[in-house]
Protein backbone atom coordinates (compact mmCIF):
# COMPACT_ATOMS: atom_id res chain seq x y z
CA UNK A 1 0.00 0.00 0.00
CA UNK A 2 1.89 2.94 -1.34
CA UNK A 3 1.00 6.60 -2.45
CA UNK A 4 3.31 9.09 -3.56
CA UNK A 5 5.63 11.16 -1.33
CA UNK A 6 3.76 14.03 -0.79
CA UNK A 7 5.69 17.68 0.29
CA UNK A 8 3.05 18.51 3.08
CA UNK A 9 3.73 20.98 6.00
CA UNK A 10 1.50 21.92 9.27
CA UNK A 11 1.56 25.10 10.93
CA UNK A 12 -0.27 26.14 13.64
CA UNK A 13 0.24 30.20 13.57
CA UNK A 14 -0.47 32.36 16.89
CA UNK A 15 -3.23 30.33 18.17
CA UNK A 16 -4.80 31.19 21.08
CA UNK A 17 -7.01 28.38 23.13
CA UNK A 18 -8.60 28.67 26.64
CA UNK A 19 -10.86 26.65 28.45
CA UNK A 20 -13.17 27.71 31.53
CA UNK A 21 -11.03 31.14 31.56
CA UNK A 22 -7.98 28.74 31.79
CA UNK A 23 -5.58 29.96 29.41
CA UNK A 24 -4.30 26.70 27.59
CA UNK A 25 -2.07 28.27 24.29
CA UNK A 26 -1.19 31.73 23.90
CA UNK A 27 0.27 32.82 20.73
CA UNK A 28 1.45 29.34 20.11
CA UNK A 29 3.10 28.39 16.87
CA UNK A 30 4.39 25.63 15.37
CA UNK A 31 5.72 23.67 12.20
CA UNK A 32 5.83 20.13 11.26
CA UNK A 33 7.22 19.80 7.58
CA UNK A 34 6.65 16.43 5.69
CA UNK A 35 8.05 13.25 6.01
CA UNK A 36 9.32 13.13 9.50
CA UNK A 37 8.64 11.39 12.59
CA UNK A 38 7.66 14.32 15.14
CA UNK A 39 7.11 13.32 18.83
CA UNK A 40 5.37 15.72 20.81
CA UNK A 41 6.35 15.08 24.55
CA UNK A 42 5.66 16.20 28.22
CA UNK A 43 4.07 15.75 30.99
CA UNK A 44 0.09 14.94 31.35
CA UNK A 45 -1.59 18.71 31.14
CA UNK A 46 0.75 19.80 28.95
CA UNK A 47 -1.09 20.46 25.85
CA UNK A 48 0.34 18.27 23.40
CA UNK A 49 -3.32 15.71 23.04
CA UNK A 50 -4.92 19.56 22.63
CA UNK A 51 -2.32 20.49 19.55
CA UNK A 52 -3.42 16.81 18.00
CA UNK A 53 -6.63 17.48 18.25
CA UNK A 54 -6.46 21.13 17.09
CA UNK A 55 -4.60 19.32 13.92
CA UNK A 56 -7.39 17.17 13.48
CA UNK A 57 -10.04 19.49 13.93
CA UNK A 58 -11.66 18.19 16.55
CA UNK A 59 -10.30 21.65 18.28
CA UNK A 60 -11.27 25.02 17.28
CA UNK A 61 -8.94 27.45 18.55
CA UNK A 62 -10.39 31.03 19.87
CA UNK A 63 -8.06 32.51 17.60
CA UNK A 64 -4.95 31.86 15.08
CA UNK A 65 -4.84 29.29 12.02
CA UNK A 66 -3.97 25.98 11.09
CA UNK A 67 -2.68 25.54 7.78
CA UNK A 68 -2.04 22.10 6.05
CA UNK A 69 -0.13 22.28 2.76
CA UNK A 70 -0.62 26.14 2.80
CA UNK A 71 -4.89 25.79 3.15
CA UNK A 72 -6.01 27.23 5.98
CA UNK A 73 -8.15 23.90 7.60
CA UNK A 74 -9.25 26.13 11.12
CA UNK A 75 -12.81 26.18 10.23
CA UNK A 76 -12.72 22.88 8.09
CA UNK A 77 -14.46 19.84 9.45
CA UNK A 78 -12.15 17.25 10.64
CA UNK A 79 -13.44 14.76 7.73
CA UNK A 80 -12.12 16.79 5.32
CA UNK A 81 -8.84 17.24 6.33
CA UNK A 82 -7.22 14.43 5.10
CA UNK A 83 -5.39 13.59 8.50
CA UNK A 84 -6.55 10.63 10.59
CA UNK A 85 -6.04 9.78 14.17
CA UNK A 86 -5.17 6.67 16.18
CA UNK A 87 -6.40 7.20 19.39
CA UNK A 88 -4.99 6.15 22.68
CA UNK A 89 -7.70 2.71 23.15
CA UNK A 90 -7.96 2.48 19.13
CA UNK A 91 -11.72 3.41 19.36
CA UNK A 92 -12.38 0.44 17.61
CA UNK A 93 -16.10 -1.01 17.07
CA UNK A 94 -16.42 -4.14 19.29
CA UNK A 95 -19.84 -5.46 17.77
CA UNK A 96 -17.94 -5.06 14.04
CA UNK A 97 -15.37 -8.05 12.90
CA UNK A 98 -11.84 -6.81 11.33
CA UNK A 99 -12.75 -6.43 8.11
CA UNK A 100 -16.02 -4.31 9.21
CA UNK A 101 -13.92 -2.06 11.51
CA UNK A 102 -11.28 -1.44 8.48
CA UNK A 103 -14.23 -0.58 6.20
CA UNK A 104 -15.87 1.64 8.15
CA UNK A 105 -14.93 4.95 6.58
CA UNK A 106 -15.60 3.13 3.22
CA UNK A 107 -19.11 2.98 3.48
CA UNK A 108 -19.71 6.48 2.65
CA UNK A 109 -18.05 6.53 -0.24
CA UNK A 110 -19.61 5.24 -3.46
CA UNK A 111 -17.23 2.40 -4.40
CA UNK A 112 -18.05 -1.33 -5.33
CA UNK A 113 -17.45 -3.72 -3.20
CA UNK A 114 -14.64 -5.47 -4.83
CA UNK A 115 -12.75 -2.13 -4.92
CA UNK A 116 -13.53 -1.82 -0.93
CA UNK A 117 -12.63 -5.57 0.13
CA UNK A 118 -9.52 -4.78 -2.51
CA UNK A 119 -8.62 -1.66 -0.29
CA UNK A 120 -9.64 -2.98 3.10
CA UNK A 121 -7.17 -6.14 2.07
CA UNK A 122 -4.56 -3.82 0.83
CA UNK A 123 -4.75 -2.09 4.68
CA UNK A 124 -4.43 -5.14 6.62
CA UNK A 125 -1.72 -7.19 4.50
CA UNK A 126 0.28 -3.81 4.69
CA UNK A 127 0.13 -4.16 8.92
CA UNK A 128 0.51 -7.80 8.84
CA UNK A 129 -2.97 -8.97 10.00
CA UNK A 130 -4.56 -10.37 5.83
CA UNK A 131 -5.27 -13.43 7.95
CA UNK A 132 -7.39 -11.69 10.34
CA UNK A 133 -9.60 -10.66 7.67
CA UNK A 134 -12.98 -11.62 9.61
CA UNK A 135 -11.67 -12.04 13.57
CA UNK A 136 -13.78 -10.63 15.85
CA UNK A 137 -12.05 -7.98 17.94
CA UNK A 138 -12.61 -9.20 21.00
CA UNK A 139 -10.23 -12.22 20.22
CA UNK A 140 -7.53 -9.94 19.19
CA UNK A 141 -4.28 -9.17 21.49
CA UNK A 142 -3.57 -5.32 22.13
CA UNK A 143 -0.68 -5.14 19.36
CA UNK A 144 -3.52 -6.41 16.91
CA UNK A 145 -5.80 -3.86 17.83
CA UNK A 146 -3.08 -1.22 17.41
CA UNK A 147 -2.41 -2.79 13.51
CA UNK A 148 -6.33 -2.58 12.97
CA UNK A 149 -6.88 0.99 14.05
CA UNK A 150 -3.90 1.41 11.73
CA UNK A 151 -5.06 -0.27 9.17
CA UNK A 152 -8.21 1.99 9.66
CA UNK A 153 -6.65 4.92 9.56
CA UNK A 154 -4.38 4.74 6.52
CA UNK A 155 -7.02 3.28 4.23
CA UNK A 156 -8.21 6.76 3.30
CA UNK A 157 -4.26 7.49 1.89
CA UNK A 158 -4.04 10.85 5.17
CA UNK A 159 -1.67 13.21 4.47
CA UNK A 160 -0.64 13.25 8.31
CA UNK A 161 -1.73 10.32 10.45
CA UNK A 162 -2.38 11.47 13.87
CA UNK A 163 -0.97 8.60 17.29
CA UNK A 164 -2.23 10.15 20.86
CA UNK A 165 -0.21 7.73 23.12
CA UNK A 166 -1.23 4.38 20.81
CA UNK A 167 1.14 2.38 23.18
CA UNK A 168 0.25 3.27 26.80
CA UNK A 169 -1.94 0.37 27.12
CA UNK A 170 0.34 -2.60 26.06
CA UNK A 171 3.08 -4.35 28.28
CA UNK A 172 6.50 -3.56 28.01
CA UNK A 173 8.07 -6.58 25.45
CA UNK A 174 5.09 -5.58 22.84
CA UNK A 175 5.61 -1.86 23.65
CA UNK A 176 8.87 -2.19 22.40
CA UNK A 177 7.96 -4.29 19.17
CA UNK A 178 5.17 -2.07 17.80
CA UNK A 179 7.57 1.24 18.49
CA UNK A 180 9.50 -0.50 16.00
CA UNK A 181 6.61 -1.05 14.15
CA UNK A 182 5.73 1.85 14.07
CA UNK A 183 9.03 3.93 13.03
CA UNK A 184 9.27 1.28 9.87
CA UNK A 185 5.74 2.10 8.70
CA UNK A 186 6.17 5.77 8.88
CA UNK A 187 9.26 5.36 6.43
CA UNK A 188 7.48 2.87 4.34
CA UNK A 189 4.22 5.11 4.14
CA UNK A 190 6.24 8.40 3.75
CA UNK A 191 3.91 10.68 5.28
CA UNK A 192 3.97 12.59 8.26
CA UNK A 193 3.60 11.01 11.51
CA UNK A 194 2.58 12.92 14.93
CA UNK A 195 3.13 10.75 17.54
CA UNK A 196 1.82 12.37 21.47
CA UNK A 197 3.79 10.42 24.17
CA UNK A 198 5.05 11.33 27.87
CA UNK A 199 7.77 8.17 27.88
CA UNK A 200 10.73 10.44 27.35
CA UNK A 201 12.61 6.64 26.27
CA UNK A 202 10.15 6.33 23.09
CA UNK A 203 10.16 9.74 22.31
CA UNK A 204 13.91 9.29 22.18
CA UNK A 205 13.49 6.25 20.02
CA UNK A 206 11.31 6.86 17.76
CA UNK A 207 11.60 10.24 16.66
CA UNK A 208 12.94 12.00 14.01
CA UNK A 209 11.72 15.47 15.90
CA UNK A 210 10.89 15.91 19.02
CA UNK A 211 9.48 19.12 20.52
CA UNK A 212 9.07 19.19 24.25
CA UNK A 213 6.15 20.71 26.14
CA UNK A 214 5.18 22.10 29.23
CA UNK A 215 2.31 24.43 30.47
CA UNK A 216 1.25 25.36 26.67
CA UNK A 217 4.99 25.98 25.68
CA UNK A 218 7.60 24.84 23.83
CA UNK A 219 10.76 24.32 26.30
CA UNK A 220 12.91 22.85 23.31
CA UNK A 221 12.65 21.25 19.90
CA UNK A 222 15.19 19.12 17.97
CA UNK A 223 16.21 15.94 17.37
CA UNK A 224 16.55 13.34 19.63
CA UNK A 225 20.26 13.38 20.05
CA UNK A 226 20.53 17.14 20.75
CA UNK A 227 17.42 17.13 23.18
CA UNK A 228 19.38 14.57 25.41
CA UNK A 229 23.02 15.65 24.59
CA UNK A 230 22.39 19.53 25.35
CA UNK A 231 18.87 19.95 27.10
CA UNK A 232 18.31 24.43 27.67
CA UNK A 233 16.70 24.41 30.65
CA UNK A 234 16.16 22.34 34.15
CA UNK A 235 13.17 20.91 32.67
CA UNK A 236 14.42 19.48 30.14
CA UNK A 237 17.22 18.39 31.52
CA UNK A 238 15.43 16.93 34.34
CA UNK A 239 12.26 15.45 32.31
CA UNK A 240 14.46 14.03 29.14
CA UNK A 241 16.61 10.93 30.89
CA UNK A 242 17.72 11.20 34.45
CA UNK A 243 20.31 13.95 35.22
CA UNK A 244 22.93 15.59 38.44
CA UNK A 245 21.49 19.04 37.87
CA UNK A 246 24.06 21.32 39.95
CA UNK A 247 23.94 24.90 40.77
CA UNK A 248 27.42 26.36 39.60
CA UNK A 249 29.63 29.47 38.29
CA UNK A 250 31.22 30.09 34.91
CA UNK A 251 34.34 31.83 35.46
CA UNK A 252 35.83 32.36 32.43
CA UNK A 253 38.24 30.12 29.93
CA UNK A 254 36.35 27.05 29.77
CA UNK A 255 35.93 26.35 34.01
CA UNK A 256 33.05 25.77 35.93
CA UNK A 257 33.44 25.94 39.81
CA UNK A 258 31.12 23.41 40.99
CA UNK A 259 30.34 23.64 44.56
CA UNK A 260 34.08 24.72 45.78
CA UNK A 261 36.11 22.86 42.98
CA UNK A 262 36.89 24.29 39.50
CA UNK A 263 36.59 22.09 36.49
CA UNK A 264 37.21 22.05 32.87
CA UNK A 265 34.27 22.10 30.68
CA UNK A 266 33.62 22.61 26.91
CA UNK A 267 30.95 25.06 27.10
CA UNK A 268 32.21 28.82 26.67
CA UNK A 269 29.29 30.88 25.35
CA UNK A 270 28.35 32.28 29.10
CA UNK A 271 29.97 35.71 30.37
CA UNK A 272 32.27 35.54 33.64
CA UNK A 273 31.31 35.09 36.90
CA UNK A 274 27.58 34.02 35.44
CA UNK A 275 25.72 32.12 37.71
CA UNK A 276 25.07 28.49 35.59
CA UNK A 277 22.98 24.79 36.02
CA UNK A 278 25.65 21.94 35.09
CA UNK A 279 24.23 18.53 33.83
CA UNK A 280 25.95 15.84 34.10
CA UNK A 281 23.98 12.36 32.56
CA UNK A 282 25.01 9.50 35.18
CA UNK A 283 25.81 6.98 33.07
CA UNK A 284 28.87 9.54 32.31
CA UNK A 285 29.90 9.39 36.07
CA UNK A 286 32.70 6.56 36.56
CA UNK A 287 33.09 5.12 39.90
CA UNK A 288 37.41 5.53 40.08
CA UNK A 289 40.07 4.16 42.37
CA UNK A 290 42.46 7.16 41.88
CA UNK A 291 41.78 10.10 44.61
CA UNK A 292 39.61 13.02 42.36
CA UNK A 293 38.34 16.03 43.69
CA UNK A 294 34.64 14.48 43.90
CA UNK A 295 34.15 11.55 46.71
CA UNK A 296 30.86 10.67 47.44
CA UNK A 297 29.63 8.24 50.44
CA UNK A 298 27.09 5.75 48.85
CA UNK A 299 23.74 5.72 50.48
CA UNK A 300 21.51 3.57 48.21
CA UNK A 301 22.26 1.27 45.38
CA UNK A 302 19.52 -0.86 43.19
CA UNK A 303 20.37 -4.18 40.79
CA UNK A 304 18.33 -2.50 37.27
CA UNK A 305 19.99 -5.53 35.00
CA UNK A 306 22.44 -3.73 32.93
CA UNK A 307 23.85 -1.38 35.84
CA UNK A 308 23.39 -0.20 39.44
CA UNK A 309 21.43 2.50 40.25
CA UNK A 310 23.66 4.50 43.05
CA UNK A 311 22.99 7.58 44.95
CA UNK A 312 25.98 8.98 46.40
CA UNK A 313 26.28 12.28 48.87
CA UNK A 314 29.17 14.51 48.74
CA UNK A 315 30.93 16.14 51.61
CA UNK A 316 28.55 19.46 50.52
CA UNK A 317 25.43 17.53 50.56
CA UNK A 318 25.16 17.11 47.21
CA UNK A 319 23.39 13.59 46.14
CA UNK A 320 24.43 12.52 42.75
CA UNK A 321 22.71 9.62 40.72
CA UNK A 322 25.30 7.34 39.43
CA UNK A 323 24.96 4.36 36.78
CA UNK A 324 27.82 2.15 36.88
CA UNK A 325 28.04 -1.67 36.46
CA UNK A 326 30.50 -1.29 40.00
CA UNK A 327 28.69 -2.96 42.60
CA UNK A 328 29.50 -0.99 45.53
CA UNK A 329 27.71 -1.06 48.76
CA UNK A 330 25.92 1.67 50.71
CA UNK A 331 28.17 3.32 53.53
CA UNK A 332 31.24 2.73 51.02
CA UNK A 333 33.08 6.13 50.18
CA UNK A 334 34.03 6.01 46.41
CA UNK A 335 35.98 9.06 43.91
CA UNK A 336 34.16 9.97 41.17
CA UNK A 337 35.60 11.33 38.08
CA UNK A 338 34.09 12.85 34.97
CA UNK A 339 35.18 14.24 31.71
CA UNK A 340 34.93 17.70 30.68
CA UNK A 341 32.60 16.59 27.56
CA UNK A 342 30.30 14.75 30.08
CA UNK A 343 29.62 18.49 32.08
CA UNK A 344 26.89 21.00 30.03
CA UNK A 345 26.35 23.96 31.28
CA UNK A 346 22.32 25.67 31.08
CA UNK A 347 21.60 29.35 31.71
CA UNK A 348 19.59 29.72 34.77
CA UNK A 349 16.95 32.06 33.06
CA UNK A 350 15.66 29.57 30.30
Amino acid sequence: MKWGKMNIKIELKNIFLSYDHTVIFEDFSMQLDDNKFYTLLGPSGCGKTTILNLIAGFIKPDAGQILIDGIDVTNIEPNKRLVNTVFQDYALFPHLNVYDNVAFSLSLQKISKIEKKKRVMDALNFVNLGEYIYRDIAELSGGQKQRVAIARAIINQPKVLLLDEPLSALDLKLRTEMQYELKKLQKELAITFVFVTHDQEEALGMSDYIYVLNNGQVMQKGNPIDIYDEPKNRFVADFIGESNIISAKYLGDYQVKINNDIYKCVDGNFNQGTLVDVVIRPEDLKIVTHKTKLKVQIITRLFKGMHYEIVGQDISGEKWLIHSIKNVMPGEEVFLDFDPEDIHLMSTNV
